[in-house]
């Protein structure tokens, strides 16, 4: 009962928050993003990471980390996806720069879809062309620029298991740039923001799981699918520890 009353209200807040807080930060990634480059995209990021930071703490959704994240190299970061709420929270837990691949979809909400569009690898997955070209442009990134962060699972986990089937995209990015694979869980974020309706937001403790890498050194593409199902068992095992 006491959550029910409350819940109109603090969804309000939240929402209204978020809107005020990028209506002013807006102006600054417009002229940031003039340059289009990799410099730019960087100071993108920070303001996105301190923002996503502040403004989770703000609404009561503050980040708790658990683990240690590597402190050098690249890495293709992948994470289970059951919340609106992932997206932001990826941006607070993680703390050094990232490209994540996204849906084409996000980028046309107003105000929100041009900050997604400079930072996010945009993917329409329902065309193979443009699965081929994010591929691409995710190669290109990693080697030249920074870590990539990948939800394999591709879609909300609404099987009732504690992960959904993986996609093999992440796994053949990581074997064909010999770059490590780094899991990181979210074991909270679906209490924050429930994927069933878009006002079930509450507050709490937001934990970022992070596990060590996972080498794939010496692999070739014919071990992607072994990859991907090593990956798959040791976050399936780690999660249902939350």
């Amino acid at each position: 009962m006491f959550r029910k009353i409350l819940q109109p209200f603090y969804t309000a807040y939240v929402f209204i928050t978020f809107l005020i807080s990028i209506i002013l930060a807006f102006p600054f990634f417009l002229l940031i993003s003039i340059g289009n480059n990799v410099t730019s995209r960087r100071i993108l990021w920070y303001i996105t990471h301190y923002w996503s930071r502040a403004w989770l703490w703000l609404i009561g959704m503050p980040v708790k980390k658990i683990g240690r994240f590597p402190s050098s190299g690249r890495y293709v970061i992948v994470a289970n996806h059951i919340s609106y709420m992932d997206t932001i929270v990826i941006f607070a837990a993680v703390p050094h720069p990232f490209r994540p691949l996204g849906k084409k979809e996000m980028s046309k909400v107003p105000l929100f879809g041009f900050i997604y569009k400079q930072l996010v690898l945009m993917v329409d997955r329902s065309s193979a062309n443009s699965r081929a070209k994010s591929m691409r442009l995710m190669w290109r990134a990693l080697k030249h620029e920074a870590s990539i962060i990948i939800f394999p699972e591709g879609t909300f986990n609404e099987t009732g298991q504690p992960l959904k089937s993986f996609y093999n995209g992440a796994f053949r990015l990581s074997v064909n740039t010999q770059t490590p694979v780094l899991p990181i869980l979210f074991p909270d974020t679906v209490h924050r923001w429930h994927y069933s309706a878009w006002w079930k937001v509450w507050p709490g403790i937001n934990r970022a799981v992070y596990m060590p890498p996972v080498a794939v050194a010496g692999m070739d593409l014919k071990q992607t699918h072994v990859l991907k199902e090593q990956v798959y068992a040791i976050m399936e095992e780690e999660i249902v520890k939350y």
